[in-house]
């Protein structure tokens, strides 16, 4: 309700908006999800460069009524809508050495769509909470998010993720300093 949307298909991109987190290949990725699912796309942040080349990307691919553009800062206390608004999240990372995005989506429990960049991969275990595929590739991007759709992961993949939750948790954490502390005594 907050966002106004009652579309049953949301996927979310979050988070500030540079080359390197890759929405043009996104873009491209859901210009050939679009032929076969009917879902939409938030992408939600600020752009850190010329917004242009995405903006024409969606009217190249005549995307403007299913990627919806949230392009300022996401204040702390609106974050819970976008997450809780998608049903997945999609890191298309072209590089990256780690992702604050994957532990807010380990916290919600959101299924990742993600790139193997980084240490990605050794957050998101493919098939178990998401998807991971090779960086900068439309089509194998494409196909997790079809598959994600057509194999009805959602419920999966969030039970997962649950789990996966607990082992990044600050109790977790303490309890990981105190026997490192204690291992040393």
């Amino acid at each position: 309700k907050f966002l106004k949307l009652s579309d049953k298909n949301i996927l979310l991109f979050f988070g500030f908006i540079r080359d390197y987190k890759g929405l043009d290949v996104l873009i491209e990725a859901f210009s050939i999800v679009r032929k076969n699912v009917d879902v939409k796309l938030i992408v939600a942040g600020e752009f850190y460069e010329p917004e242009e080349k995405y903006i024409k990307l969606i009217e190249k691919h005549k995307l403007e009524d299913v990627i919806i553009l949230k392009e300022d800062f996401i204040p702390t206390s609106e974050v819970k809508f976008y997450f809780s608004a998608s049903d997945a999240v999609v890191l298309p990372y072209k590089s990256a050495t780690q992702s604050g995005i994957v532990q807010v989506a380990v916290n919600f429990c959101m299924p990742v769509i993600a790139t193997n960049v980084g240490g990605i991969g050794e957050v998101i275990e493919d098939g178990k909470t998401g998807f991971v595929v090779e960086k900068e590739n439309p089509e194998k991007l494409a196909q997790a998010i079809i598959r994600f759709y057509k194999e009805d992961k959602e419920k999966e993949f969030t039970s997962n993720m649950k789990s996966l939750k607990g082992k990044y948790s600050w109790q977790n954490f303490v309890k990981g300093m105190f026997e490192l502390i204690n291992s040393k005594n």
